[in-house]
């Protein structure tokens, strides 16, 4: 058995990422550790989620480590920078934020970390932080440094993954939603008659800014046998996933279709366009 350290941005990100792979790797005995760079504070609380005088960062906090017990996780550590915001954001400048660290300044706070937990394995975003998002980014950069520098020194092996989106699968599920959503504004239905909604839609299609496609994908980890950990993780996070998401309120056999599988990356394996489906993801 070994232990596998999960590093992700913000609060939510762990289970709708990754979660799947982190309750199959704690089903199986493995020791799972989640670092977070960030307590999530540039979130949109869903409106009165928050009581009185209640920071999100710590509502945001507390949603982590229940998700992270559903989940299995052994050991959930913050890196203790602040939350960056979307790309853009004013927040980006904050001197304290995670977009704002230094490089090796961060991966000297990962190793203090992955020094007590000596990992067989490391798993951080692709190099686009998936959609772009600046801490996802710097979540990138900061655990391939940290690979990097421990391999320099002569460190025990430690081999990492990109988790990541398959590009090719979201855009079928969206040109899939695009024709239905065309098909529904010809017929007057309200739910899909919003121009600006399909136009949306249509230009997530024709953007390359997000994920990674099919081919360059190595791993798809079958999640199905722990979909109701992962759906309950997500649940946990209420201050920014409402009962009426997306994401909680399809249907269980739609759930599984569009969150069954999580995509990830062996940047020192030939990437063939075949992802081992089912593989685990370990060395």
């Amino acid at each position: 058995m070994i232990t596998v350290v999960f590093f992700h941005a913000h609060p939510d990100d762990e289970s709708l990422a990754s979660g799947g792979t982190m309750a199959r790797l704690a089903n199986d005995g493995h020791r799972v550790v989640l670092v977070t760079a960030t307590r999530g504070e540039e979130g949109e609380p869903v409106p009165g989620v928050l009581e009185d005088g209640e920071s999100l960062g710590d509502r945001r906090t507390a949603e982590l480590y229940a998700a992270a017990d559903v989940l299995g996780v052994a050991r959930v550590v913050f890196l203790e920078y602040r939350d960056s915001g979307m790309a853009d954001d004013p927040a980006n400048g904050h001197p304290q934020c995670f977009w704002q660290a230094d490089i090796d300044e961060a991966a000297d706070r990962l190793d203090a970390v992955l020094a007590e937990e000596e990992p067989s394995l490391l798993v951080v975003y692709d190099p686009n932080g998936g959609y772009g998002h600046p801490d996802h980014l710097q979540v990138h950069r900061v655990g391939t440094r940290w690979v990097e520098r421990h391999a320099a020194a002569g460190g025990r092996p430690v081999r990492l993954r990109w988790v990541t989106l398959n590009r090719d699968m979201i855009r079928a599920s969206l040109e899939a939603a695009v024709t239905v959503a065309e098909e529904a504004q010809v017929s007057g239905d309200p739910l899909w008659s919003d121009d600006a909604m399909l136009q949306a839609r249509r230009e997530r299609l024709e953007s390359d800014s997000y994920g990674m496609p099919d081919d360059q994908i190595t791993h798809g980890i079958d999640v199905r046998s722990v979909l109701d950990r992962k759906r309950s993780a997500i649940r946990a996070h209420a201050s920014q996933i409402p009962e009426d998401s997306f994401f909680l309120a399809m249907p269980d056999d739609a759930f599984a279709a569009s969150f069954g599988r999580e995509w990830f990356v062996d940047p020192d394996r030939r990437r063939d366009g075949r992802p081992q489906v089912g593989d685990p993801l370990l060395p």
